[in-house]
Formats: structure tokens, sequence, C-alpha cells
């Protein structure tokens, strides 16, 4: 039997990268999902169970419109998983509030507004699952990632406290931290040969990660092998924080 036979789920940032990967690997294994990315973005899917719909996460209306699809579409809700997200790079000195404001609407004020709309169905669930991406760089940071880092600490103080807040319905809440991923996001940067190098060499595995390994992550979250999991920010790196 399919590890999530029957269960609904909400991936964000589904069009590409890791949100495509997980949407495909968990309606593979059962789920129906709701594939939801920007207007204009390529949601078109093979793999049967996977319902697509255009949103911005960023506008007011997007936490009752997404949740109300699902609920449309599938009569229920069990996985709610955050992917969406933005990069940034400008040193703090430099950066504008609005390029600010923006990195936080979409990694960070989201996931909160799509978590809080999602609660009232996660808690119905017999295996209510939140899944929330982060990055390794919640727990450190580089030049230039002043709102990148601030934002994706924010996501994993938020999981934690909905893990807190929604342990006595049996509602889990966990981040996954990503390393160096080669996804749409950074496909611009490891598209050079040396860039690419040297951050595969900084993983002790000696590869990037690809969207898949997240994915797997994904699942594994999702599923009842993660039943007594809540509350943890788990790096998906390839070993890449060993050295640091």
């Amino acid at each position: 039997m399919a590890r999530l036979e029957g269960r609904a789920a909400i991936v964000t940032g589904a069009a590409s990268g890791i949100g495509r990967a997980s949407a495909e690997l968990l309606a593979q294994e059962g789920a129906r999902v709701l594939a939801v990315d920007r207007p204009g973005s390529d949601l078109t899917f093979e793999t049967q169970g996977v319902s697509p719909l255009e949103a911005d996460v960023t506008q007011d209306t997007s936490p009752g419109t997404v949740i109300s699809s699902a609920l449309e579409r599938f009569g229920r809700l069990d996985v709610l998983f955050n992917n969406a997200g933005v990069g940034a790079n400008a040193l703090a000195a430099d950066m504008t509030d609005e390029a600010w404001d923006y990195v936080q609407a979409v990694n960070l004020k989201a996931v909160f507004r799509l978590c809080r709309a999602a609660i009232p169905h996660l808690i119905q669930s017999p295996a209510g699952r939140i899944i929330n991406t982060a990055s390794v760089m919640a727990e450190g940071t580089d030049y230039g990632l002043a709102a990148y880092c601030a934002s994706k600490a924010g996501v994993v103080g938020l999981t934690r406290t909905l893990a807190l807040e929604l342990g006595k319905h049996g509602v889990t809440a966990n981040a996954i931290m990503p390393g160096a991923i080669l996804t749409g996001m950074t496909a611009a940067s490891f598209a050079r040969a040396d860039v690419a190098e040297i951050w595969a060499k900084k993983s002790v595995l000696r590869r990037l990660g690809q969207p898949v390994d997240i994915a797997r992550v994904a699942l594994f979250l999702a599923s009842d092998d993660a039943g007594f999991v809540t509350g943890q920010a788990i790096a998906a790196d390839g070993g890449l924080t060993l050295r640091v």
C-alpha cells in the first residue's frame, strides 16, 4: 500500500525544483496533491493525482483560496507543505525596505498565513502534518543574506511553536533545511562549473543535492513513519554543515 494512500496535500512552489519533485513523489505515494505556484508558472504534471492551482502566496486572499480549493477538490486536508520561497543577495547597508519586505512576505509571512488557515482542517485529520522549507542558512549566514537568513530562521522558530501548540491535536510540524540543491533558484549560479564544483566539494558526499533528495524527506515527514517526529529542523544538506 502507498504510504500516503487516501490523504490530501498542498505543496506550494510546486512548478519547479523541490516543490515539483515533492508534489510528484507525494502523489506517487497515494496522496491527492494541490500543486500551487504563481500565475503563469508551468503547472503541467504527468503524475496522476496532482491538481494545479495558480496563486501568489503573498496575496491577502491566497490562504483562503488555497485551502478552500484543496477542500473543494479533495474533501479533506492532511498535509501542508510550505515550500515556496525566494532568494535575496544584498548587503544590509544597501538593502531597501521593499526588498526586505518581499523576502519576508514570501518566505515567512505566507508560511504563517497558510498554516493559520490550514490549522482548523489539519486538526480534523488523523495524521495532520505541517512541513516548512527553511534552509541551512536558518542556522548559518553569509555576506548579503540578511533578509534570507532572517526569513528562514523565522520559519524554524514558527515551526517549533506550531509543533508545541498543535501537539495536543496530533498534528506534527517540522522544517526541512536544504543545503546546496540544484533548483530553479540556484540554477544560474550552479550553471558555472567552478561554482558548482566548489559547493559540491563542501558537501561530504561530494555532490550537489537534487530536488528529489528533499522530496524524500518531505515524504517521510508526511507519512506515518514520522508520527513521533515534531518540532524538528532537519538538515538535508549532504553533510555541508559538518564543515562549517
